[in-house]
């Protein structure tokens, strides 16, 4: 079930996007400023021109306002960044058309189209900008019938644009993936491939917040792995890495993909149980101790095995928040390890001050 190891990605990639629409909306306000001041330096061809050249930065002034402070300015997407890039292109081109077709000045403004295309966009969507950048240099060379070594000439200028789409597009995947695996380590325990405590409490912070709403449960488990300090000094802190690596396994295996778990340090793991009751969880978790107790991993030649021990906290009959029922679900691990290990103890109040209880009639107790 590694599903089970979820990692929060949907807030960096929203806040990625943000940023991407930061700089959409900076791009805008250069395109315009610098449409305007060629207009005041450079000679235009006539009055109409003059006029479309206005109209074309009204309607992209009042485009950029919308899109970063009217309705969608809080919307953040792939998909928002593509719809800019084409008015970014539409604009260009627009301009171009008025200003010199394939001798304007701003021609070369389509190249910073397809190196933002492939920055954000990703392979597809880069050399679909630049099919479009290249049916847009078409159009513009066009415009005036000329011999057929004009268009000949021009053609050999489309390669630039292929090649950048190209490079851009395999350096964006690049990026992405470099991106996606800094991600992945710094949301993951690299030991066990669980997530780790800050993934985890970001994660079950979202689920709390769902539970308070909805008026529903969630139960925490703490495990611990017993007889770690004997496997290390038996055979090695190797072999102890690999004890941890089995309990996670064995742990991934036995719970749900609506499930949190997570590597709490050392040989100790957590998991939130979604939408459920102490009751219907001791059950799962008793066949994980059972199953740990009698599975068994080779190490360099050698068969080892070990027990698990475990505690259970439920929301919100034993605490109004994560770190509450945690804390309590840690007591209840305490008491398991003070009571023999291999077995479960559930929370309730005055646990403390009460003697062994098997695992068997824990469950029944519950």
């Amino acid at each position: 079930m590694d599903d089970s190891n979820r990692i929060l990605i949907a807030p960096g990639v929203q806040q990625r996007f943000k940023g991407y629409d930061r700089i959409m909306g900076n791009i805008s306000w250069l395109l315009i400023a610098l449409v305007a001041l060629a207009t005041r330096i450079m000679p235009v061809p006539d009055y109409t021109s003059s006029v479309f050249l206005a109209v074309f930065c009204i309607l992209l002034f009042f485009y950029n306002v919308n899109a970063r402070y009217g309705v969608f300015s809080r919307r953040y997407s792939q998909f928002k960044t593509f719809i800019d890039l084409v008015v970014f292109l539409a604009f260009i081109v627009a301009v171009c058309w008025y200003t010199g077709k394939l001798t304007s000045p701003f021609l070369s403004l389509l190249y910073l189209i397809l190196m933002a295309a492939a920055l954000t966009q990703g392979r597809r969507i880069t050399y679909l900008m630049a099919g479009l950048a290249i049916t847009s240099y078409i159009l513009l060379a066009s415009a005036d019938f000329r011999e057929i070594n004009y268009y000949l000439t021009h053609i050999l200028e489309l390669f630039p644009y292929m090649l950048i789409a190209h490079l851009g597009a395999l350096l964006a995947d690049e990026t992405e993936s470099a991106r996606k695996e800094v991600e992945r380590l710094s949301l993951t325990d690299d030991v066990t491939g669980l997530n780790n405590m800050r993934n985890f409490f970001m994660l079950a912070d979202v689920q709390e917040k769902l539970a308070k709403r909805y008026e529903r449960t969630f139960v925490i488990c703490m495990i611990d792995a017993d007889g770690l300090k004997k496997i290390n000094d038996r055979y090695g802190h190797l072999a102890g890495t690999e004890l941890i690596r089995q309990t996670a396994t064995m742990i991934a295996r036995n719970i749900r993909t609506s499930d949190i778990s997570a590597r709490y340090g050392g040989d100790e793991f957590v998991i939130m149980f979604n939408e459920t009751t102490k009751s219907e969880v001791t059950s799962a978790v008793g066949r994980l101790i059972d199953d740990m107790a009698t599975a068994a991993f080779p190490f360099e030649g050698s068969t080892l095995s070990s027990t698990i021990s475990a505690g259970l906290a439920g929301f919100p009959e034993d605490g109004s928040d994560v770190k509450t029922v945690t804390a309590k679900a840690d007591l209840a691990l305490y008491v398991s390890k003070r009571n023999g290990k291999n077995r479960l103890t559930v929370y309730h109040d005055g646990l403390e001050s009460l003697p062994s209880v098997p695992l068997e009639e824990s469950a029944r107790n519950v």
